[in-house]
């Protein structure tokens, strides 16, 4: 007791610090105390707050309070750097040192606790975290973005807020003074109890969710704040920065007032809305925080013109305010509304398609570009009214690429007026001291906006060394600022990553696909907007030194010409990244896609001939005009690298000019598209003139002369095209690569395959591209690959679930406690020039595949490790492009069956595409041929005719697999090596895998009897007559001596019974039972079928006419519903699919975080587990979908078509295909026919009997009701109904057999009710006389289908329903 007295003595005679003087703020006084640590106080002076600012004042007066109560304060603001700097502001009022933490999903409790690092020597220390760092020495610890944070992890910090106590992983113990007040000497000489800081206080600081994106507060960490809620107003008028008279005099401007006024009124129009609005999508949303900063700073640089055009306006509004880009046209309408109503004229189109010149913003011009110095540039701009603007802005210091461009036409790129204007955004963005985000357009396919070239020319013209940074989903929020690295001895250390290191040395940093690591690039917000990034073991970037201030080590400064340039992949929906917060990251540039003049002025410079390329374009409109943005995510885009492509083919070989269809079927992968956009494309390529060709017959390669050589075509469109040479690779450039040479036993030649060898090799050798080989099971796809090759060495990588990014880089091996790296198949192929084959790449995440998008557009890949894979040598470690090198990707084809990933969305138009097929039946005959000469052509023939019609059936919708070649290879090589086999059993090897599928083995028999291929029995009867056939002897003959002198004969049973088992009793089971089941037995089983049969009837109230008309439409449509069924059950598997889940403390070892645990860290393993949704997705919840059958008098009238009946199996297939859903819950379905009739309620659980006589009821109505048509007025209610209900997603798919002439329905009212919610994707079949307006189409693209068959009515609709939700 005497020791604690002494001690709280001492300290009570202890001096505090003094201090340097008192702030007054209101009411309250306090005395402001000397920091011990002057490198930790706030050091962005430029970017704090204005305290003369009242609202500013007053938050900072709430925050003074809280602080001298010492009580933790929570800042609720929206999106955007004004909390933050008001938590800054505020440490500098106080003098307060600080600690940061940016949050984000990858933070775990190492970063809120202690990290640990291996020494030199082998010796473990803990480093302490910015948390412990400020509760030691008492400094405000600001927590931003505690909304990104995932659950379970925030409550790590509990105690520490409640009791200022927490228990750190070294051992000690932090305890709340007090407390440490009260311990005895001996516990406080062990020095395990530190003492909380009686100065130490928590700001958080987040954004109210919702209406933003992120996860609900934990009750008890909630619970220890004192909350403020920022006013969004008041923040955007904080945040404008009026720091020079220019500025103060542009607030005058009556362009400015006008935008602001606007900009308030919509921030509180959007707090004002009615609950039902926040699920409308429809309506306009809030200005981000810093849009008034970037009007006043832009029209202080540069003054506006006195008008603005349409199109410059909307160009300004989409760069403050991004979202509006994919923002429904009615957000967009409202808001043109108010800009007329301000007097300032109508917006342009949010496209930007009417911007023809090379204006920039507010439509200045780019004059000139002159050096300054080694790191300045001097930037002139021409005005509207034609006075001159010159900016001096920061630069890199190599040399410039002169501008104006001395000879453009020398130049590697088409300096066109949509350029210009885009790179004088870019520069202007550049001089307003902005980061820039050169974000895509909505339209879901365009001509090409540029990207990589406007990046690349930004950099050329001011001498920056630029660093291109991929993004891919794994990446961290830690990684992309700093990684780990393993020194030659073992100990641990940092470095910095490609955009810190740029950071420093001043580099243009281009972050190429920031939309993949979606809400992580979040915690990059402070670097992009104040400059300050915390880094490792104390070490901080911050704005700018002090003047007076001593060097600290732990304290360095961004290069003043430092810029970060953002792109997108455009693999994602612009809805799922581009919101708040980015557009409070950076200056925003909207793209801007080609026009079609200057997409063919590209085309043309390929020497392709002028009238192909304006086929191509029109084709390429037509196209892209039609592909909905529910498609674009699963099928090829078209952009102008796909048409460049064909352009240079054409130029090279110009008689593909007549393979158009060919050469553009390819490109967009047509053989795989649905059967609805299937019939889309076809009227398209009908529009433009596009005829398809009979197919060529292709002679057998020959090797020769130091080569292959592909003989000419033959055929009617074959005499001028010319033999194809391609010469073999020398092994002598890869002398090691002989053991990578692919081995093939065998190759049976045939026309098909020829044509694609052909087709690849002149993409591969002569065009240098890279493929993408798509194609069902078996149909040769690596045989193909192989057979081309030729000596030429090839590496492999087969892809699964499980892939992860690292593995393609490299293999992590652990040697003696230092980890050591492998080079993978990919990164030798790329060093040494191989083919690498990447084989099922449909299988692993679009994420993993995503990383080949740079690799075959660029050369470019950005390792793990920090090396970089390029063109040509920039650094002493990067890793150069062999010229040769290739990359060939083999994956199934898209959609059902095999359910792969999309992963041609992430691809971008990189690869070169091919869709590999069976081969026809010419081809097919040959192949066989040679592989079995002993079987007869009669057989071959009957064989490659049944399976070509299984293959119909299967794209028809009737049989639910593709049967392929591979199978038909390997019946026919049992039938050559067992002739005495019936067919009967070569058949079991191929369809026994269906033999409790009876629909489908009663279409096998009906196919192959067809074809004269008769069979005894197929399926269960073939099962069991397969067991009465005799096998004769069962003989073993040992070599050598045996010890036995007899075979032993069991026992004879006196009673002749039948014994099974063991070896007591000699005999077993009669033969007569073997061999055959009675007839009486058979009878019975038919007996209790019928019993069976007639119970069920009966419980379900049906008459025997009943179950046969319902069991007819059911049959019809049973392979449809096969397919249907599966696709919705494996999406419904896909929202709940197990992922490998990081960071956990148990599970496998996560080879990319060895090093961490070899510092002892805990959570180094992961394990298999539940997809989290990403930041901001909605909760999942059930699927809104109504279907609306026409029944007027028509559909009874005309059914000689069949198009009641038809319609009646259509509705069939979707109630036996909903109720057989194991979760039932994901799809909320019903169905309706006129404005007012419903047949199936929402929910409505049918039985068989209820399901009949829906179908009966449709038949009913249709001969009783009057002439008239209610197709609009049908749609028009069920959009509006259906949009009533919370739910996922919501659709309307509408058959109708309306003669629209007739009734005077026109384009435009189909249009105002499909289109009336734009949150409702709807669709529409045109049947009978429906079917005759060719208009449909055209005016619904993607949307409206024309059916001629009435049989295709099944197929069409499962068609449009599996495009729809498959999204």
């Amino acid at each position: 007791m005497a020791h604690r007295r002494l001690k709280h003595v001492l300290n009570g005679l202890t001096p505090p610090p003094k201090p340097i003087g008192v702030l007054k703020l209101g009411d309250i006084s306090y005395e402001i105390p000397a920091s011990s640590e002057p490198s930790r106080l706030p050091h962005g002076e430029d970017v704090l707050l204005d305290t003369s600012n009242p609202f500013n004042l007053d938050n900072l007066h709430f925050m003074l309070q809280k602080y001298l109560l010492e009580q933790d304060i929570f800042l609720l603001s929206q999106p955007g750097p004004y909390a933050r700097r008001l938590a800054l502001t505020f440490c500098r009022l106080i003098n307060s040192e600080y600690e940061f933490v940016a949050l984000h999903r990858d933070v775990g409790e190492t970063e809120l606790k202690q990290g640990r690092e291996i020494r030199a020597g082998g010796n473990l220390v803990y480093v302490d975290s910015a948390a412990v760092r400020a509760v030691k020495h008492g400094r405000v610890l600001i927590l931003e973005g505690i909304e990104k944070a995932e659950r379970g992890i925030m409550p790590v910090l509990n105690n520490l807020l409640e009791n200022r106590e927490i228990n750190l992983d070294d051992g000690t113990h932090i305890v709340h003074p007090h407390r440490y007040e009260l311990l005895d000497g001996t516990e406080a000489e062990t020095s395990a109890f530190i003492p909380a800081h009686k100065n130490f206080r928590v700001i958080a600081i987040a954004a109210p969710v919702p209406p933003y994106p992120g996860y609900p507060l934990d009750p008890p960490f909630r619970s220890r704040f004192q909350a403020r809620f920022v006013d969004p107003m008041g923040a955007l008028l904080a945040l404008q920065g009026i720091k020079d008279p220019q500025s103060a005099a542009i607030l005058a401007s009556p362009l400015y007032q006008k935008l602001r006024d606007i900009i308030a009124s919509t921030q509180i129009a959007s707090e004002s809305r009615h609950s039902l609005d926040a699920i409308a999508k429809s309506t306009l949303p809030a200005f981000p925080q810093t849009a008034l900063a970037k009007v006043t700073a832009l029209l202080s640089m540069f003054p506006p013109p006195d008008v603005l055009s349409p199109e410059h306006l909307a160009r300004l509004v989409l760069s403050i305010h991004p979202a509006l880009i994919h923002s429904p046209f009615v957000a967009w309408a409202m808001l043109s509304h108010q800009f007329e109503d301000a007097g300032l004229g109508e917006l342009g189109s949010p496209n930007l398609t009417g911007i023809e010149d090379d204006a920039g913003l507010l439509g200045y011009r780019l004059a000139h570009i002159d050096r300054v110095d080694e790191r300045t540039a001097s930037i002139t701009f021409d005005s509207p009214s034609g006075k001159e603007v010159v900016v001096t802005v920061p630069a890199g210091p190599h040399d410039y690429l002169s501008f104006p461009f001395a000879h453009p036409e020398l130049l590697s790129f088409v300096p066109s007026a949509r350029f210009m204007g885009l790179l004088t955004s870019l520069l202007q963005t550049h001089a307003l001291g902005w980061d820039i985000s050169y974000a895509p357009p909505a339209l879901p396919s365009t001509a090409s906006c540029s990207t990589t070239l406007l990046v690349r020319t930004f950099a050329a013209v001011l001498g920056y060394e630029l660093e291109d940074v991929h993004m891919y989903k794994e990446l961290g929020g830690r990684e992309l600022i700093m990684r780990r690295k393993i020194e030659d001895g073992g100990a641990t250390s940092w470095e910095p990553s490609p955009l810190v290191e740029g950071a420093w040395e001043g580099r243009l940093v281009h972050l190429a696909g920031v939309d993949v690591i979606g809400s992580t690039a979040g915690s990059l917000a402070r670097f992009s907007q104040d400059r300050e990034v915390e880094i490792w073991e104390q070490k901080r970037i911050v704005r700018r030194i002090l003047d007076g201030e001593e060097p600290s080590p732990d304290l360095s400064v961004a290069h003043p010409s430092f810029r970060v340039i953002s792109t997108a992949s455009k693999s994602l929906p612009l809805k799922d990244w581009l919101g708040d917060e980015h557009a409070n990251m950076f200056f925003t540039v909207p793209a801007q896609p080609m026009s079609h003049a200057e997409e063919a002025h590209i085309l043309l410079q390929t020497r392709c001939a002028a009238p192909v390329v304006e086929t191509l374009l029109r084709f390429a409109d037509r196209y892209r005009t039609s592909m909905t943005s529910d498609a674009v995510q699963k099928n090829r885009k078209l952009g102008t690298r796909a048409l460049m492509r064909i352009a240079r083919r054409v130029a090279q070989f110009p008689t593909a000019a007549e393979d158009l269809h060919v050469l553009l079927s390819r490109a967009i992968l047509a053989e795989f598209l649905p059967a609805t956009e299937a019939m889309n494309l076809q009227n398209i390529f009908e529009d433009v003139g596009i005829k398809k060709r009979t197919e060529p017959f292709n002679p057998s390669p020959e090797v020769r002369d130091g080569g292959v050589w592909f003989p000419p075509p033959s055929g009617p469109h074959g005499k001028d095209v010319k033999a194809t040479f391609i010469p073999s690779f020398d092994q002598s450039q890869d002398p090691e690569g002989v053991s990578h040479v692919p081995h093939m036993d065998h190759f049976y030649d045939n026309s098909l395959q020829t044509g694609l060898m052909r087709d690849l090799a002149i993409d591969l050798e002569v065009l240098g591209e890279h493929l993408v080989l798509l194609g069902n099971q078996g149909v040769g796809k690596n045989k193909v690959i192989d057979r081309y090759l030729l000596g030429r060495p090839r590496e492999y990588i087969q892809l699964h679930r499980d892939t992860t990014v690292n593995q393609l880089m490299f293999q992590t091996v652990l040697e003696n406690g230092i980890i050591k790296y492998t080079d993978s198949p990919l990164l030798r192929a790329i060093t040494l020039g191989r083919v690498i084959v990447i084989d099922e790449a449909d299988k692993a995440a679009e994420h993993v595949v995503a990383i080949f998008r740079s690799l075959a557009g660029h050369g470019q890949l950005s390792l793990a490790d920090g090396r970089r894979v390029r063109e040509t040598k920039e650094r002493d470690t990067d890793i150069v492009v062999h010229p040769k090198f290739r990359l060939i990707l083999l994956a199934n084809r898209p959609g059902y069956p095999f359910l792969g990933n999309h992963f041609l969305q992430v691809l971008g138009d990189n690869f070169c595409c091919h869709a590999v097929t069976n081969p026809d039946m010419a081809s097919e005959r040959k192949l066989l041929s040679q592989l079995a000469p002993q079987l007869s052509e009669d057989t071959i023939l009957r064989l490659v005719a049944a399976f070509h019609d299984l293959r119909r059936a299967y794209e028809s919708g009737t049989l639910t697999y593709p049967y392929s070649l591979r199978e038909l290879l390997n019946l026919v090589r049992h039938m050559q090596a067992y002739p005495n086999d019936p067919l009967e059993a070569a058949l079991r090897n191929v369809f026994d895998f269906d033999v409790y599928k009876p629909e489908t083995i009663s279409k096998l028999a009906d196919i192959l009897d067809h074809h004269g291929l008769s069979v005894k029995s197929l399926g269960m009867s073939a099962a069991r007559e397969a067991a009465k056939k005799q096998v004769l002897d069962l003989k073993f003959e040992p070599k050598g001596d045996t010890s036995l002198t007899e075979p032993k004969f069991g026992k004879e049973d006196p009673d002749n019974e039948a014994h099974t088992g063991g070896n007591t009793w000699a005999g077993g089971i009669p033969d007569a039972l073997k061999n055959d089941v009675p007839d009486h037995v058979k009878e019975r089983a038919r007996e209790m079928a019928r019993q069976e049969l007639a119970r069920r009837l009966e419980e379900l109230n049906m008459s025997a006419g009943d179950a046969k008309g319902y069991g007819s439409l059911l049959t019809a449509v049973e392979g449809h519903i096969a397919q249907l069924h599966d696709l919705l059950e494996h999406l419904a598997a896909r929202e709940e699919e197990r992922v490998w889940v990081k960071r956990q403390t148990d599970g496998e070892l996560d080879d990319s975080r060895l090093t961490e645990g070899l510092t002892g860290e805990a959570t180094v393993y992961k394990r298999r587990g539940m997809a989290k949704p990403e930041l901001g997705r909605p909760q999942l919840k059930p699927k809104r979908i109504r279907f609306l059958f026409d029944v007027s008098a028509s559909m009874y009238r005309f059914q000689v078509d069949g198009r009641l009946r038809r319609s009646m199996e259509t509705a069939v297939m979707l109630m036996e295909t909903f109720d057989r859903l194991t979760r039932k819950e994901k799809y909320v379905w019903d169905s309706g026919d006129s404005a007012v009739i419903p047949l199936v309620e929402a929910g409505e659980q049918l039985d068989i009997r209820d399901r009949w006589k829906v179908v009966d009821k449709m038949e009913m109505i249709t001969q009783y009701t009057f002439a008239g048509d209610f197709t609009v007025e049908a749609i028009d209610k069920a959009v509006t109904e259906v949009a009533k209900f919370d739910a996922d997603d919501w659709f309307v798919i509408a058959l109708t057999d309306a003669n629209f002439g007739r009734y005077n329905i026109t384009a435009e009212d189909l249009q105002r009710v499909m289109n009336r919610n734009p949150k409702v994707h709807t669709a529409l079949i045109c049947i009978g006389e429906g079917a005759e307006a060719s208009w449909i189409p055209k005016n619904l693209p993607g949307r409206g289908y024309r059916v001629s068959n009435t049989a295709d009515i099944p197929a069409v609709l499962r068609s449009i329903l599996s495009t729809m939700v498959d999204r």
